[in-house]
């Protein structure tokens, strides 16, 4: 089936129909809505992390804080449509600055929601780990295991929405690949006997399983990005 074309040219290249995305971020009560969402969003990612941030350079909780860098680069972009509140996504500038940020907030969005998924399961797929040290159905794996996934679910979603703001281009997503990469040399680089040991605080001591992994989720996400978002070039 070919990519759906909207009135305005553009062609929707992702599971989110170009309508609906329109709908959400330029109709005033849902932008609003979005906003606070994604800064409550952003309050509780910070309190995920905020305990073991004390050790790690204030220049690098970006790097280090790594869903709540996601919610705030997606939270940029919507900040940059909030003046067409109540027009169309066709009469947003395009720019080399808003692509670029759009580029990278979608890479990030969709690297977070599928490292996730990797990060919990890990347990099961490791015979050195027990295996609820997330799954399960008591209070604390209702939120720990089930609501962290549903909630990072909806980064894929997110993704998908932001990505009919902006374009992309081969430096573009070149560049946003690097970045990705320097977070993984960040968090996972003391295995190369590196000084970093700044990974996320995950329940069990993280290894090469989860490093490969992550580096292999950075090449898929910004593989996705480059379908999902619209080609321009340079």
């Amino acid at each position: 089936m070919p990519p759906e074309e909207s009135s305005d040219g553009e062609r929707s290249r992702g599971p989110i129909p170009r309508k609906l995305a329109e709908f959400y971020l330029t109709t005033p009560w849902t932008v609003v809505l979005l906003l606070v969402a994604n800064a409550f969003a952003f309050l509780i990612g910070v309190r995920y992390y905020v305990e073991t941030m004390t050790p790690v350079p204030t220049y690098a909780w970006p790097l280090y804080g790594d869903s709540p860098t996601a919610i705030a680069l997606g939270t940029l972009v919507l900040a940059a449509v909030v003046p067409f509140a109540g027009r169309r996504l066709v009469d947003v500038p395009r720019n080399y600055l808003l692509d670029g940020l759009v580029t990278l907030a979608v890479v990030w969005l969709l690297k977070m929601g599928l490292w996730t998924f990797l990060a919990l399961n890990v347990p099961l797929v490791r015979p050195d780990l027990p295996v609820d040290l997330y799954v399960g159905f008591g209070p604390d794996s209702l939120w720990a295991y089930w609501g962290i996934l549903l909630t990072h679910f909806a980064f894929l979603l997110w993704a998908g929405v932001l990505a009919h703001v902006g374009r992309t281009s081969r430096r573009t997503l070149a560049a946003a690949l690097v970045l990705a990469l320097v977070n993984d040399v960040f968090d996972y680089g003391f295995l190369l006997g590196l000084p970093l040991s700044n990974y996320p605080p995950v329940r069990y001591e993280p290894g090469w399983l989860l490093a490969a992994a992550t580096v292999g989720i950075s090449f898929l996400s910004v593989a996705v990005a480059a379908r999902l978002l619209p080609r321009v070039e340079p």
